[in-house]
């Protein structure tokens, strides 16, 4: 599937102004069905509609050896599986690598993805995603890449799966994908997790919406969400503070939660003794 931009050469024009060229994304699979209907769909296709980035997906086989295009073989050293060859991969990137590409091996292996590095590959201009599937690619395919990365520490049946996070991180964040605000705050924009969000009704099953959230006090909801945020990154992903620079209302709100989660511990484990003793009097013959 090639999804063709929709502008002419050149710069992209948006509301009147320009901005950089369509980023240009090649996906080499085993199996394009797996990533044709995702990539056209919400933003992944609204970005290729407005010419911001622009998506060819390539069947592997295309390359293949021989009269039934074979991409894989059995292992050497014996093992169950088969192993993606580094020919058909090797003829695919000498026919679509640009001195500005940057080639990508889906691996779990690999550098895990995150915020920082979907930063760096949206400011690049040619991307190119290999995909393995059955055990995996043989280890000479790795000479032929500039970035390995990973998704997480689970095992998936190939790298379609893992491409698509990857693409969909790095097209949010094209210019004039999506609205800069949204970006600018969503989950680990800051290296902290997101503030919880709330919508109506005002109150669902005796759960009410925070009191600051509809105040209308800008000042006040900005700080809550602040302190919202580093309350959650504090419980549930603690190692994203460790050595990351704070500013000092940062550091105070942190201070500050970590009083009170200390707090509402305590109380916590006190009212717990209390129910224990309780219930040792009712259990006590």
């Amino acid at each position: 599937m090639t999804t063709e931009p929709s502008a002419t050469d050149g710069d992209v024009e948006m509301a009147g102004k320009p901005v950089r060229p369509p980023l240009e994304i090649e996906l080499l699979t085993l199996f394009p069905a797996m990533l044709q209907d995702p990539l056209a769909e919400s933003i992944p296709g609204r970005v290729q509609a407005r010419g911001l980035a622009q998506i060819r997906i390539h069947d592997m086989r295309h390359w293949g050896l021989g009269r039934h295009k074979s991409v894989d073989d059995y292992t050497y050293g014996g093992g169950a599986g088969m192993v993606l060859r580094p020919e058909p991969v090797a003829a695919a990137l000498d026919e679509l690598r640009r001195p500005d590409s940057t080639v990508i091996l889906l691996d779990p292996g690999g550098e895990v993805f995150g915020q920082a590095r979907a930063h760096d590959l949206a400011a690049r201009t040619h991307l190119i995603l290999i995909c393995p599937r059955y055990e995996g690619a043989d280890e000479r395919i790795r000479s032929l890449v500039d970035v390995e990365l990973s998704i997480g520490d689970y095992v998936l049946s190939g790298g379609e799966i893992p491409a698509l996070v990857v693409v969909d991180t790095i097209l949010r964040l094209l210019p004039g994908a999506i609205d800069a605000g949204s970006t600018a705050e969503e989950s680990f924009a800051a290296g902290l997790l997101e503030y919880p969000q709330y919508t109506r009704p005002p109150v669902f099953r005796d759960l009410a919406v925070p009191a600051v959230l509809t105040s209308g006090h800008h000042e006040a909801v900005r700080k809550w969400r602040l302190k919202e945020s580093l309350r959650r990154t504090w419980r549930r992903r603690p190692e994203l503070l460790e050595d990351r620079p704070m500013s000092r209302e940062e550091a105070r709100l942190l201070a500050e939660v970590s009083h009170e989660e200390s707090v509402a511990a305590a109380d916590a484990a006190e009212a717990e003794a209390v129910q224990a003793a309780e219930q040792a009097d009712v259990d006590r013959p």
